[in-house]
C-alpha cells in the first residue's frame, strides 16, 4: 500500500483554516489525546491516501455511504415518529462512493481504537472479521431492517432500555440555568460557548422564518442560542445549540442542533458522478433519509447568509454507545460488531438503486462473494499503522506549540 508523501501537520492546518479558533484549539487538543481521536478528526487524510492501487474499488458496488464510518458514529436518536432507534448517525461527509471506502474506514477505526478499548490487536482483527461476516450475511438476505428497543440485543439493548427511564426534563435542566419558565443555556465551556450578539440575531431570525412554515410556529420560539461544542471532525465549524419553547416549561422545552455544512471531504477523490444537490445541507439530509429507516426529528435545511445548515433535534451525548463498557466480556463486543455490520448493510440495501447506487441484486451477489473481505482487512491493518505514524507526527508538533 502506497501513501502520498505529505506534511501531516500542514495538511491538517490547511484543511481546518477559517474555523472558529476557540473550538479549533479544543479539536487539536482532543486529537493529541490518542490515535483513535486523531483518526476521527482527520477524515480528509483517509481519503487523500485512498484505496487506489488495491483493486478494492473495482470489486465494490457503489453505495450512498456516510463517509466517516467509525465505531463511535453509531448511536440512538428519536425519529420523527418519536420512537427511539439505533443506527448510523453522522452523514456530514455522505456521498456516492464504492462501499469499500466505508468498510475500510470502519475496520481501520476498530484497529486504531483497540488500545483505547483495552483490546489486543488479535482481538481487534477478530472483531473486524465479525463485522464483515455480519455485513455480508445481511446483504445476502437482501432485506433492510432496523433496530429499535424490541429488536435490540446486548449492549445496544442495554442502552435503549436505559433511555426508556430517562427524563427529558432532567436533560433540559442539565443544559440550562436560570428561571423556570425562561431559562438560558449553560455556557460551561465543555458543551456550549457564548454566541456573539450578531450570531444570535441571525440564528433567531432564521428560526423564525423556518417556524412560520411549521404547523405550530409557537413551538419553535427561540429562548436562547449558544455555540455548540460537539464531535471531533466538525469542531470549529459554525454550529449552534438552540433552546426552543416546545410545549412549555420545563419538560416541553427542546434543544436543537444547527450545523453548517461546507461539503464532503470525499468529493475531490471520488470518481462517481454526484447529483447536483441544491445545497450541501440538502445532500446530507437526502442521503440520511435514504440510509436510515426513520429520519431524526426536525431534520431540515436552513440557510443563513447564503450558507446551508442542517437542523435536527439535539440528543444527550450519553445516548451514544460507550464501547469501553464491555466490562471484559468479549462476546458483548462481538455481538455489537455483528449489529453494526448489519446496520451498514441495511443502509446500503435501503438506499440501493438511487441515482447510481447498486441495486438489491448486486448487493446480494456482492454479499455472496468471498474475494473482498481478506483484502479489506489487510488494507485496514496496514493503514492503521499509517494512522499511528501520522498521529505521532501530529502529537510532536502539538507538544512543541506548532498548533497553537
Amino acid at each position: 500500500m502506497r501513501h502520498r508523501n505529505r506534511d501531516v501537520v500542514a495538511t491538517i492546518q490547511a484543511y481546518n483554516r477559517g474555523r472558529d479558533a476557540e473550538r479549533l484549539r479544543l479539536k487539536y487538543r482532543a486529537m493529541r489525546r490518542d490515535a483513535f481521536t486523531f483518526l476521527r478528526g482527520s477524515c480528509h487524510l483517509f481519503y487523500q491516501d485512498g484505496l487506489s492501487g488495491t483493486g478494492l474499488d473495482e470489486k465494490s458496488p457503489c453505495a450512498w455511504i456516510c463517509g466517516d464510518l467509525h465505531f463511535e458514529n453509531f448511536g440512538s436518536y428519536k425519529g420523527d415518529n418519536r420512537l427511539t432507534y439505533f443506527d448510523i448517525n453522522d452523514f456530514d461527509e455522505a456521498a456516492l462512493a464504492p462501499c469499500s471506502w466505508e468498510l475500510a474506514r470502519f475496520l481501520s477505526s476498530v484497529l486504531v481504537g483497540a488500545e483505547t478499548l483495552g483490546l489486543r490487536q488479535l482481538q481487534a482483527r477478530d472483531l473486524c472479521a465479525r463485522f464483515l461476516d455480519a455485513y455480508a450475511a445481511a446483504l445476502r438476505e437482501g432485506k433492510p431492517r432496523w433496530i429499535e428497543r424490541a429488536t435490540s440485543t446486548g449492549m445496544v439493548k442495554d442502552l435503549l432500555k436505559s433511555l426508556k427511564h430517562r427524563s427529558h426534563g432532567d436533560f433540559i435542566r442539565s443544559r440550562t440555568v436560570g428561571r423556570h419558565h425562561r431559562p438560558s443555556l449553560a455556557l460551561d465551556g465543555r458543551r456550549a460557548l457564548a454566541a456573539s450578539p450578531d450570531d444570535r440575531v441571525r440564528v433567531i431570525r432564521t428560526m423564525e422564518r423556518w417556524a412560520m412554515r411549521q404547523d405550530d410556529p409557537r413551538t419553535f420560539e427561540v429562548l436562547d442560542v449558544a455555540r455548540r461544542i460537539a464531535g471531533t471532525g466538525s469542531l470549529g465549524l459554525e454550529r449552534y445549540v438552540i433552546l426552543v419553547r416546545g410545549a412549555g416549561a420545563p419538560n416541553g422545552f427542546f434543544l436543537l442542533d444547527l450545523k453548517h455544512q461546507p461539503g464532503s471531504v470525499l468529493i475531490p477523490f471520488v470518481k462517481q458522478q454526484q447529483p447536483a444537490w441544491p445545497s450541501e445541507a440538502d445532500r446530507v439530509i437526502a442521503i440520511q433519509r435514504r440510509a436510515q429507516a426513520v429520519a431524526p426529528a426536525f431534520l431540515s435545511m436552513l440557510e443563513i447568509d447564503g450558507r446551508s445548515f442542517v437542523l435536527k433535534e439535539l440528543m444527550p451525548t450519553q445516548d451514544r454507545l460507550s464501547l469501553e463498557h464491555w466490562h471484559g466480556k468479549f462476546r458483548r463486543l462481538e455481538k455489537l460488531m455483528r449489529t453494526m455490520g448489519e446496520l451498514v448493510a441495511w443502509s446500503h440495501l435501503r438506499s440501493g438503486g438511487r441515482q447510481g447506487s447498486a441495486i438489491a441484486d448486486q448487493w446480494i451477489e456482492f454479499g455472496s462473494r468471498s474475494d473482498w473481505q481478506r483484502p479489506l482487512c489487510d488494507y485496514a491493518v496496514e493503514y492503521s499503522q499509517q494512522v499511528l505514524g501520522d498521529w505521532r507526527q501530529f502529537a510532536e508538533a502539538f507538544d512543541h506549540g506548532h498548533l497553537a
